[in-house]
């Protein structure tokens, strides 16, 4: 029988769905059949557009080139707007959801978990700290309980023993970021690159500084617009608060490309054979490694270096690759994935009202707007505080960061950028921009006493 001829009750039995769909929570029977096939009735005409209503930039004599004034059109208007869908963006979004305000989360792929899913980077790392001789856990909250449920889920996470690193599966980790977000009820926009801030009219009276009122989306349909009371910016490279204005360095790291390879449980190399390089470390996945390459530090938001160096890594990781390959006892490891999203680790970073220092960090500096305790890579030292002040730009209202673009110096970079970190300094971004947005204030205006005590109801750790 062709696809052609079957119904879709037949094309449903065929497929081993039944008539039951519905109840699997996979909509219904119509919704399964239109989304594997479609029969040639169901395709529509389309529209015709005449064209009238593109706005094109425009090269003029002096070969400049300009963009018209525009309208563009609201597709959403909510309570917090977290942009950025990464470690920090979703642990924002789901404490402010879960304070009962809307939430909406942009994110510019087409899955969540940024570079711990898309980038590869599935080593967690920076969560314990030392105390009195004693190993605590300083990531606790939503990034505790993600660690807790990928437990739950097959190959979701390995080596989740105390005081280890342990390595979760980004496939896994993206099906669980979907499930929270989905359970939080938060607004997505999937496929939307923030292109623009969008600031109120007028300047606050009291400071002077331009007021944040939301965002514009990049889109396949053109510019869209989402206005909110408030943002949190976590899109790594400060792709709102910059073009609101806020003051920030722009800072060259190293840019790598991680990727996976397979087979190594089908290795047999001969007896006191050599090891080869670049065999990277442990997965939930039997038989499958992730190795992370470090790459030279540019510019990570110019498109030339990010173009150059995406041909240059992979051409890298198939040299590698090929090397483990030929290997004695290596010939069945073969190259599973290369991370679609380039490893690029810090760019922009915020001038905030208070600044992070490594000297600081481990002296153990108190903060009175402690908001998160952060971690050290291998828990070697104790715990340094995360003082709101530094997730707030100087002289721009109203939009917070979390992630690696806190304000802090470049020697904390290594602290900052890492997933645990991310998790704590994003939670506590989602809760304070809820509580500002409940009680109509500016973001640097929010009650640091009642942050703190909602951070403590969603069981994170202050010290």
């Amino acid at each position: 029988m062709f696809i052609s001829e079957l119904t879709r009750r037949d094309m449903l039995k065929t497929l081993g769905f039944g008539v039951g769909a519905a109840a699997l929570g996979i909509g219904s029977a119509e919704d399964v059949a239109r989304a594997d096939f479609v029969r040639k009735e169901d395709k529509t005409t389309g529209q015709l557009l005449d064209g009238s209503q593109a706005t094109p930039c425009k090269q003029l004599a002096d070969g400049s080139i300009v963009r018209p004034a525009a309208n563009v059109p609201k597709i959403s208007e909510t309570d917090v707007l977290v942009v950025g869908g990464g470690p920090a963006g979703c642990c924002a979004a789901i404490a402010a959801a879960r304070l009962g305000v809307k939430t909406t989360l942009v994110e510019r792929y087409g899955h969540f978990g940024g570079l711990a899913t898309g980038g590869l980077v599935v080593h967690i790392l920076g969560h314990w700290i030392s105390e009195n001789g004693k190993k605590i856990q300083a990531t606790q909250g939503i990034g505790e309980e993600m660690m807790k449920r990928l437990e739950g889920l097959p190959n979701g996470i390995v080596n989740r023993e105390f005081g280890k690193n342990p390595t979760l599966d980004a496939e896994v980790y993206k099906y669980l970021l979907v499930e929270m977000i989905t359970e939080a009820n938060i607004e997505v926009f999937l496929h939307s690159w923030a292109s623009d801030a969008i600031i109120a009219d007028a300047p606050d009276p009291k400071t002077g500084a331009p007021v944040v009122r939301g965002a514009v989306l990049q889109t396949k349909l053109g510019p869209q617009a989402i206005i909110a009371k408030q943002v949190v910016d976590t899109t790594g490279d400060g792709d709102v608060f910059v073009p609101a204005g806020a003051a920030h360095t722009q800072r060259a790291y190293e840019i790598g490309l991680p990727y996976r390879i397979g087979n190594l449980d089908r290795v047999n190399p001969p007896k006191d054979a050599k090891r080869p390089r670049y065999l990277g470390d442990v997965t939930p996945v039997a038989g499958v490694k992730w190795v992370n390459m470090a790459g030279p530090s540019l510019d990570g938001v110019d498109v030339k270096t990010l173009s150059k160096l995406e041909l240059q890594h992979r051409k890298q990781i198939w040299k590698q690759v090929q090397e483990v390959r030929n290997t004695p006892g290596y010939e069945n490891v073969y190259l599973m994935e290369t991370a679609p999203q380039i490893g690029v680790r810090i760019t922009r970073v915020i001038e905030g009202d208070a600044t992070l220092t490594l000297a600081e960090a481990k002296a153990g500096k108190k903060y009175d707007d402690c908001v998160g305790i952060g971690g050290a890579w291998h828990g070697d030292h104790i715990g340094w505080q995360i003082p709101y002040r530094s997730m707030t730009p100087k002289n721009v209202e109203n939009i917070i960061t979390a992630g690696r673009s806190i304000s802090a110096e470049p020697l904390m970079s290594d602290s900052v950028r890492v997933i645990p970190n991310c998790w704590v300094s994003g939670q506590a971004a989602g809760v304070a921009a809820a509580l500002a947005a409940k009680s109509n204030v500016l973001a640097r205006n929010v009650s640091i006493p009642d942050v703190q005590k909602a951070l403590l109801e969603q069981k994170a750790y202050l010290g």
